[in-house]
């Protein structure tokens, strides 16, 4: 029996690892955010930083730990073998949640996850001893440590609220007193600025760290904190006259070098705070095997009330951690993702907003709106248009394109971002409060965001629609992770070790499904399969890049289009919902193309401003095409799925015929803009007519049939009707567009 137990804590060692891995990917955004989309410094420093900051932080957690020991329920009330079903629920749940948000590219909270899955497991394991004795439900209050539970749950939710407001107020405080031109102003406000968020670090960071780290001693920390008011003064005179020999005599950005002390700060908060999400129950559980192997007790009869007791957590054990950590932030591709999510959120500048508006978004933003111009009427105009003044942002235009590493902030938004965060996480850690770092980083950007005026009226409600399909994951976290921790406690308890062996597998077997999957999407996205947006500034360069885009649209155009009328012949569903969703993609490619124009425009030439005329009516008949392509995929779709009476066989001969016509002439278009054979293009246009025609001859047909035969139903008769006329105008949309580009080339040359 006992080698069960080895086993247990052998798999839970492994599941701490990978629980690890999922968890820095995941939670990688609270630390890099800022650096990285202020581009402040190279992408290599700030990895070299925040790894250095995790080691520190890691090596500073050890206090943290006693949160999954007796944090969550009362240790004395439950035996060992309790115990490790409850650990091993709460590491199997663990993984596979952080997993599914990582692949999603959603940051979650490690913190809430962990805390709920505690919860949920401890609480199915109570109600089962409840119930196999003559205690009352009412008595589960004596299982769960409900007070600390409690000030835990509470101090996440308080986050919230407070991480938004406070970022709030110091970014507008701070943008009012330097404004978008901050590097204009004196070296000493640099300096002073600097001085002040650096010694805001340095106490919260430094200071309060020192109580969770195991390898400094007792009298050190004492004089420490027993002469806190006089090294806090020290701190902001050395901060400062090191701020103001940066900015005179090396000529440094101030604020470059707040953000490297703060992406340190906060991956060392980061550290000190969250890794108790991830190695906090293996490590009990081995402390716990531990007291449990000496004893001589049985599993079932051995009490856990040692674990109420405070036990030191090895540092070899911290500092592997550390390492993991590290080398996950290094490799890791779904850290990315989640990246870039809370980036583009917080972006200054226009961005493709990935989260569509919705009622509550919208009825924010109207309702926020109305209570600013109410404001503005209690403000004199003079000092609201000062106001104003400090907030008017450089006046030019960049092009948005990821490719040209441009910031989504500047540095005094990103410098703001780490102080905020960094001291709130600090607090909380100094107070034993396991407070989620992803909620404070995530709301602490969208404040700053929010203050200075990045969330404009054109991207206000995809923004705050997109803060609150995160905020609605984080609820849905809590509530799935008690859940299925308690469900997967359950199975543990009523198949013991076969159902862990079992579970086990599943977990695998997802994780490498899941692996393959995002792999996949990856490789698929870096393939030059979607429509870019134009960077020429030139007539030349924009019809060159135009031939990429219609050889693009034409390619795609010709394979929905054929799938559509098989799927539609064979009433298959799943080959009709497919050719949809690729009509779907590429609508939303041209229209994010059109979004760009303003952006286009700008940064045209002077010499070049015809080419915008010719890039606007492409872009149209692009348009065209794929508004065509969807009302055929649409109107196929629900005759099928609503399972109409299938095309007769002459009519799936016409349409056909049409398709293998027009898959001919859409390949050799495809050809000529591929090999860029322009001169070729007036052959196309010639046979406008006969394609045209051609239809016409179909038309005609399906009228004769629909007058002298009795079988032919009106679904389908209506439904034939309208893929020929639109195919006609999906043929004229294409033909106009050749014209065009024709006519502009010849023009050219």
């Amino acid at each position: 029996m006992d080698n069960i137990y080895i086993l247990m804590i052998v798999a839970l060692a492994v599941l701490a690892v990978a629980d690890l891995v999922v968890g820095v990917s995941n939670d990688a955004v609270n630390f890099l955010n800022s650096a990285i989309g202020s581009r402040a410094v190279s992408f290599k420093t700030i990895m070299i930083v925040a790894s250095l900051g995790i080691a520190f932080g890691a090596l500073t957690s050890s206090g943290m730990m006693e949160v999954a020991r007796k944090g969550i329920f009362m240790p004395s009330e439950f035996y060992f073998n309790e115990i490790m079903i409850i650990f091993m629920a709460v590491m199997i749940t663990d993984i596979l949640l952080l997993d599914f948000f990582n692949t999603l590219g959603m940051p979650t909270s490690t913190t809430v996850s962990i805390v709920f899955e505690l919860l949920g497991a401890a609480v199915v394991i109570s109600l089962i001893k409840i119930s196999n004795s003559t205690g009352e439900y009412s008595d589960l209050g004596n299982y769960i440590n409900t007070a600390k539970a409690t000030e835990i749950i509470l101090g996440i939710l308080l986050s919230v609220v407070v991480a938004f407001s406070v970022g709030a107020f110091v970014q507008w405080v701070s943008r009012l007193l330097l404004t978008f031109n901050f590097e204009k102003k004196e070296k000493w406000v640099a300096a002073l600025f600097g001085g002040i968020a650096a010694t805001a670090i340095t106490y919260f960071i430094f200071i309060k760290g020192l109580k969770g780290a195991g390898f400094v001693s007792g009298d050190f920390k004492e004089f420490v904190f027993s002469n806190t008011i006089v090294i806090v003064a020290l701190s902001f005179i050395f901060w400062t006259g090191l701020c103001a020999l940066i900015s005179k005599v090396f000529k440094m950005d101030v604020y470059k070098f707040i953000i490297i002390i703060g992406t340190f700060a906060i991956a060392m908060a980061f550290a000190g705070n969250d890794l108790v999400n991830f190695i906090g129950v293996p490590i009990a559980a081995w402390q716990s095997y531990e007291a449990w192997s000496v004893s001589g007790v049985a599993a079932t009869e051995f009490s856990m009330e040692v674990m109420s007791k405070k036990v030191p957590t090895p540092t070899v054990l911290l500092f592997i951690a550390g390492l993991v950590m590290i080398l996950t932030l290094w490799f890791s591709k779904k850290a990315r993702a989640v990246l870039k999510t809370s980036i583009d959120l917080s972006s200054q500048d226009s961005v493709k907003e990935r989260f569509e508006p919705n009622f509550v978004s919208r009825g924010l933003v109207r309702f926020t709106t109305l209570i600013s111009k109410y404001h503005e009427t209690l403000l004199p105009k003079s000092l609201q248009s000062k106001i104003d003044e400090r907030f008017e942002k450089p006046k030019f235009i960049k092009v948005i394109d990821e490719r040209d590493g441009l910031p989504a902030f500047d540095t005094v938004r990103a410098a703001v971002n780490l102080m905020v965060a960094s001291i709130l996480i600090s607090i909380a850690t100094s107070m034993k409060l396991p407070l989620s770092t992803t909620y404070v980083t995530f709301m602490v950007a969208m404040g700053t965001s929010l203050a200075d005026r990045a969330w404009g009226r054109d991207s206000a409600v995809y923004r705050v629609a997109g803060v609150l399909n995160v905020i609605g994951g984080w609820f849905f976290t809590a509530f799935s992770a008690f859940v299925a921790a308690g469900i997967i406690a359950y199975l543990i308890h009523l198949g013991g070790t076969v159902m862990i062996a079992v579970l086990l597998l599943i977990t695998v077997l997802i994780l490498v499904r899941n692996y393959i999957s995002h792999k996949n999407k990856t490789n698929n996205t870096l393939i030059n399969s979607g429509l870019k947006k134009t960077e020429s500034k030139t007539v030349q360069g924009i019809i060159q890049e135009s031939a990429d885009h219609i050889s693009n649209v034409i390619s795609r155009t010709n394979k929905i289009y054929s799938n559509m009328l098989t799927g539609l012949a064979k009433e298959d569903l799943v080959k009709l919902k497919k050719s949809r969703k690729g009509v779907e993609k590429l609508n939303a490619e041209v229209d994010e193309l059109r979004d760009d124009i303003f952006y286009f425009i700008k940064n045209l030439d002077e010499t070049s401003v015809r080419g915008s005329n010719f890039y606007i009516i492409i872009l149209g008949y692009l348009q065209d095409v794929t508004q065509s392509l969807d009302f055929l995929a649409k109107s196929s779709y629900k005759h099928v799925n609503n399972n109409h009476k299938a095309l007769k066989f002459s009519q799936i001969k016409d349409l056909q015929d049409i398709n293998n016509s027009f898959e001919g002439l859409l390949n050799e278009i495809e050809t000529i803009f591929n090999n860029r054979e322009f001169e070729k293009l007036g052959e196309i246009i010639n046979r406008k007519q006969k394609a045209q025609d051609d239809l016409a001859v179909k038309i005609a047909s399906q009228i004769t049939r629909t007058r002298t035969e009795e079988d032919v139903s009106p679904k389908n008769t209506a439904l034939h009707f309208s893929l020929l006329l639109e195919t006609k105008d999906l043929v004229s949309a294409i033909m106009n567009l050749i014209e065009e580009y024709y006519n502009s080339y010849n023009t050219k040359n």
